[in-house]
Order: C-alpha cells, then structure tokens, then sequence
C-alpha cells in the first residue's frame, strides 16, 4: 500500500452534523462513517458552550480547543483561524463548529478525499468526506430542518436520511450520537445526556436507532 492509499483509508471518512436545539439550547453531534469506533474520534460537545465534529484526516485536538476557545468568549470563525495558524495539516482537515448562541462554521480544507463539502447555517454545521455526493450532506440539513422530533431523534434521522442519500462512498461501520444539556445527565449530576456509540455493526445506524431507544425507556421511564 502506498503512501496515498494509506492515507485514503486511514481517513475519517465520514458525514456530520453538528447542532443547537433552539427551543432548549441542548448541543448535540451525530456521526457516522466506514471506520472503526468514529464516536471515539469525532464528536466533542459541552452544554452552554458547543459542539464540534472533527473529521477527515481528522485532529483529535480540535474538539476540546474549540471547546476552550468558545467558552472564553471567541467565535466558530476564531476557533478555525486558530486552528490554521497552528496546524501545518489545516488543509487535510474537516470539522464544523455550532457555539452555544447557534452561531456556526464548516471548513473542508482543500486536501480532503472527494466528495467533501458542509453546509452551515443558524444552529447546524453539516459536512462529509469521502461521500457519495452533495445530496448527502443536503440530506442532513433537510431533515435537520423538519418538525415533529425531539433533537436527539432528530440528529439520528439526519444521519438516516444521509445513509439513504449515499452515505459514505466506503459503505458503514461506526456511527455516534452525542447530546449534551445542562444537568440533563445521569442523576442530574452531568451534563452528559446522551452517549451511544455503534463501533463496529453492517448496520450501525439502526443499531444506534435501537440503543437510543433503549437509553429512552432506560432512563426517562415514569413512576405512577
């Protein structure tokens, strides 16, 4: 294998989206890709603050900076020059950032496997690499933008409509969903609401579509 087909499958080959719900200021991140345990290298969210996907050729630093940098005060668009004047690698890198006032970004660099690219507006940054097209990327935004989910269903429709728009052009493997709100965790003493990760499955998407599920009756059952 040489040196570009290393790279090529050593990539995070992956579609995003990362959001704000703005009825509850929750933050979220969906996620997934043809590649081992990508919730283990993707995701980085914390409520009051914001969520980032980092991906591609992806730098596992990106997402608690980001996370530093927004909660001092600076910007999606701070945080990503930030990152440029730091790392000689900017260009084989992908993320988008949400900050907690659902100000946005999405940055493909310009070294990124196709098809790569991201949409961003108010409360979502959607972006992919290695995709079968733009539709899949658009998929995840429309569906962002429908009506009668709850956020954290709702982030796991976007990476459903993805997968059915052509998803990872590699096929899938991993898939994540990382949703963040203010003492909405464990007992109230979190933050952390939900944490589900699908490593390694032919179908990781419903099987994270089951967990979600599972994490629902789980932990929001009601006593009479």
């Amino acid at each position: 294998m040489n040196e570009a087909q290393r790279n090529y499958h050593e990539t995070i080959a992956t579609y995003s989206i990362a959001a704000r719900d703005p009825l509850s200021g929750d933050l979220g991140v969906a996620v997934a890709s043809k590649f081992l345990a990508v919730g283990a290298y993707v995701p980085s969210a914390a409520a009051g603050v914001g969520a980032i996907a980092s991906q591609a050729a992806g730098n596992t630093t990106y997402g608690g900076r980001a996370l530093a940098l927004l909660r001092s005060g600076a910007s999606p668009e701070d945080c990503a020059a930030e990152f440029e004047r730091t790392d000689p690698d900017f260009q084989s890198r992908q993320f988008g950032i949400v900050a907690a006032d659902g100000t946005s970004l999405t940055f493909t660099g310009s070294e990124c496997n196709p098809w790569a690219g991201g949409l961003a507006g108010e409360n979502f940054a959607a972006q992919g690499n290695i995709l079968t097209g733009s539709d899949v990327v658009t998929a995840m935004v429309d569906t962002f933008h429908g009506e009668g989910l709850p956020f954290p269903e709702r982030l796991l429709a976007c990476l459903h409509a993805a997968q059915a728009a052509g998803g990872d052009s590699r096929g899938q493997q991993s898939a994540a969903l990382l949703v963040v709100g203010e003492g909405k965790g464990y007992l109230s003493l979190t933050d952390r609401w939900i944490d589900l990760r699908c490593d390694d499955h032919e179908r990781p998407l419903d099987e994270l579509s089951r967990l979600l599920v599972l994490h629902r009756d789980f932990f929001e059952r009601t006593t009479e």
